[in-house]
């Protein structure tokens, strides 16, 4: 497995990440299992693990806490907060209050005494980032979280975040952990480019595009029934994801590549991706994916995708992951 170093942290990180989010309630429910998964991976090469503690209300981070016992010492552990831990509005969010609770239950939970990466989850449009980063860096300072980060961050807010840090004297975000895809090429427009002017590493997820990719029939998909705005035919920019599988599909096969593993080369030969997050459920799943870890491909592959889905392109807005909160709450665009 080959490594890069994350962003100017100088941390070496694994090319590919294990994502554990379908570790516990939300994919395995055998524990066991999930961690014969992240030992398996870590056998591999693999030295970087992300989960959040949204990710099955914290099964997910006591899963990798047990299966990091012995082991903790190589592996990069990186996790998350904002999204909702409770029916309380103060247990979630990036505030002060709700950052160091958050940081304290992840530590218990991932059985560690300090995180390597901390990101936040998604924007929090009811706090300041100033506000955000002061905490940020005192629990880095304090010696509990090594380096922070932002996922899913719009590039206005990422070009905030780092100019609010250097006029206020905190840390910055070192890293972004965006969605991308053959199908969800929205982040070449400006996240990317914008990460690249300020030297941050990018680790990416949903390289599948929630399994459009995987080569599998979504209609037995537990998330079609779940998301169908991202899934339901019927819907146009969903067609267009179909058509687009279709095509992929044949410049896979004539390369002589699964679906999956050109979609992961695909992510990885961006020059802004740091790491790729991989998120299998079983380990036949992750074995699939680490069998293509050395995949490379052509320019003429390379061109081909992009005549497929156009560079910068989001072929379903959904597949963002995140707009604004103007943009879905009619009543802040009308007086």
């Amino acid at each position: 497995m080959q490594r890069r170093i994350l962003g100017g942290t100088g941390i070496s990180v694994s090319e590919y990440a294990l994502g554990a989010m379908m570790l516990g309630a939300w994919g395995n429910t055998d524990h066991d299992d999930c961690v014969r998964i992240v030992h398996r991976a870590l056998d591999a090469g693999i030295n970087f693990v992300d989960t959040a503690d949204v990710y099955a209300a914290g099964e997910s981070e006591e899963i990798v806490g047990k299966a990091l016992k012995g082991r903790r010492e190589d592996v990069v552990l990186a996790t998350k907060a904002v999204s909702s831990m409770g029916p309380d509005a103060n247990h979630s969010g990036s505030s002060r209050r709700w950052i160091v609770r958050a940081v304290e239950d992840s530590l218990r939970r991932l059985g560690t005494d300090h995180i390597d990466l901390y990101q936040m989850h998604r924007p929090d449009p009811t706090t300041d980032i100033d506000e955000t980063l002061s905490a940020l860096s005192d629990l880095v300072r304090a010696g509990k979280v090594r380096a922070i980060g932002s996922s899913t961050f719009p590039a206005e807010q990422i070009v905030e975040a780092q100019w609010t840090a250097e006029r206020r004297g905190h840390l910055r975000f070192r890293t972004e952990q965006p969605p991308y895809s053959m199908l969800a090429r929205g982040v070449e427009n400006a996240v990317l480019p914008t990460a690249q002017r300020y030297g941050m590493g990018v680790l990416t997820w949903g390289p599948l595009s929630a399994g459009w990719l995987s080569g599998r029939d979504l209609s037995a998909s537990s998330r079609a029934g779940l998301e169908t705005q991202k899934f339901d035919l019927s819907i146009p920019e969903n067609a267009r994801k179909a058509e687009a599988v279709r095509a992929l599909s044949k410049v896979a096969a004539e390369a002589g590549l699964p679906l999956p593993h050109l979609a992961t080369a695909f992510v990885r030969s961006h020059p802004a991706v740091t790491s790729v997050i991989i998120g299998p459920r079983t380990l036949d799943q992750l074995d699939s994916m680490l069998d293509g870890s050395e995949v490379t491909l052509g320019a003429d592959i390379l061109d081909r995708i992009d005549t497929i889905v156009p560079p910068g392109t989001d072929l379903n807005r959904a597949d963002a992951y995140y707009l604004p909160p103007a943009i879905t709450d009619a009543s802040l665009r009308r007086r």
